[in-house]
């Protein structure tokens, strides 16, 4: 039998990149994998395929509405959801072949079908093939995360979906009721609103986006119900009514919605079934999430895990840093992930993105701080493409002037919050960003403004 230096149970984001990372420092190396593609679920039925139709159906609603205050019109504008699909579909394959490829110019050995801890060195693999032992010095977890549903809710694939099914709809749904007012709701509730639906989202909290700055998500919530989705906060679904060719939503104390489709966004659990967890000696919390140190070992000696399976911040960069992190600690001797550095970003339109404290976890743990903020209406460059919806907001510490955080709403957020990555990680001030010269016209000018106003010294406000 072969003997692995390390095998990894799921390919997606942390656990490929895991071993590439590992086959860069010599280890000899194979990966585990039940589905057809490699990539996991930010790839296959997750983040890539849902952005690819974010960006279509953006596109879409910018022709039949979206353009017309800029002299351009077009007539008889016709949507192709099956091309749209095709398109989203095309993306996914080309990535997940590219992932593949990646393993084969690394040396990593693949083997396909149902990974399952029979030891601290030992996997089965459950396979149409039957079952094949393979062992291994170091095993690691990677298999990420699953959508979850509120009790006496069964997601049915059809009438009640998750995000999975709600990437693959056949036809613009009449009505869509989206159940939870987070990143995955509200980035497909758009997805569909701009395709045609009436949206209703449900939400249990008296806010949406929870773990989102405050005031940000305040913004937010004015912005979607302007663009026409529409919003229940404090409300308590009980359960659903199937009838023939409709759902009705059960909530408690309120009349039942009647919708065509439900998409069941409420969170995601970790992915543990029939991993032979117990059976190895590895611990999991009461929320059912594996335990691990700060070097990501499991209580069971040679197994480690990473990712969604470990809880915090269910994002793929976040697994992406962990896989590298474990396998540099464990074969080169040093590895560390700053989870205080790990960005978040909601792709809506206007985008959202965060890095670092909140507001209100300033406030919860009476840190002293300083606050900056500059809207993009007063942006040159926002105002010329049209995009002045948003606001660029920087927290400080009081005293050091050490960026404590970044909250952003408005255009290209995602690919600003990079900047203030980079800030956080190498400790800069608020005085660091606002003195580094920034290109002009351009929306990154919004956070040198914003780091200026923190010193209460904005020039273009």
């Amino acid at each position: 039998m072969v003997k692995f230096d390390l095998v990894i149970i799921g390919a997606g984001p942390g656990g490929y990149v895991a071993a590439i990372r590992a086959s860069q420092l010599g280890k000899k190396v194979a990966i585990i994998e039940k589905e057809k593609q490699l990539g996991g679920t930010c790839l296959r039925v997750g983040c890539i395929p849902s952005k690819a139709l974010l960006e279509s159906s953006r596109l879409y609603e910018q022709a039949t509405e979206g353009m017309k205050d800029r002299g351009i019109s077009f007539s008889k504008v016709q949507l192709d959801l099956e091309a749209m699909m095709q398109h989203k579909t095309g993306v996914v394959d080309t990535l997940a072949g590219g992932i593949d490829g990646l393993m084969k110019k690394n040396k990593v050995q693949q083997f396909s079908g149902h990974g399952r801890l029979v030891g601290n060195h030992t996997v089965v693999i459950d396979s149409s093939g039957g079952e094949e032992t393979i062992e291994a010095a170091n095993i690691l977890l990677a298999t990420g995360s699953v959508p979850t549903s509120l009790p006496g809710i069964e997601i049915d694939g059809e009438h009640v979906g998750s995000s999975t099914e709600a990437l693959k709809y056949g036809e613009t749904p009449k009505h869509l009721v989206v159940i939870g007012g987070g990143v995955i709701g509200l980035e497909l509730g758009t997805v569909w609103r701009r395709l045609g639906s009436t949206v209703t989202v449900l939400e249990y909290l008296d806010r949406i986006l929870p773990g989102i700055d405050s005031e940000i998500a305040k913004d937010a919530l004015k912005i979607f119900k302007k663009q026409g989705l529409k919003f229940q906060l404090k409300t308590k679904v009980t359960g659903v009514k199937t009838n023939r060719k409709t759902v009705d939503v059960l909530i408690e104390g309120k009349d039942p919605v009647r919708c065509d489709k439900v998409l069941m966004a409420v969170g995601r659990r970790p992915n543990t079934s029939n991993l032979g967890l117990k059976e190895a000696g590895v611990k999991v919390d009461t929320k059912g999430f594996v335990t691990v140190d700060a070097h990501y070992k499991t209580s069971a000696a040679g197994i480690f895990a990473i990712g969604d399976l470990t809880g915090g911040a269910m994002l793929a960069h976040k697994a992406e840093e962990e896989g590298i992190a474990c396998v540099e600690q464990l074969f080169s001797g040093y590895g560390h992930v700053n989870y205080n550095a790990i960005p978040a970003v909601v792709y809506t339109e206007p985008e959202i993105a965060s890095v670092g404290k909140t507001e209100d976890e300033l406030k919860a743990t009476k840190t002293e701080y300083k606050t900056g903020k500059f809207p993009y209406m007063a942006n040159g460059r926002a105002r010329a493409s049209g995009h002045l919806e948003g606001k660029v907001k920087i927290l400080a510490h009081a005293k050091t002037d050490r960026v404590l955080g970044v909250h952003i709403i408005g255009a290209n957020a995602g690919e600003l919050i990079a900047e203030c990555v980079a800030a956080i990680e190498f400790g800069a001030s608020s005085e660091d960003i606002a003195r580094t010269c920034h290109a002009h016209p351009t929306l990154s000018e919004t956070i040198k403004e914003a780091a200026l106003a923190v010193g209460k010294r904005t020039i273009h406000l």
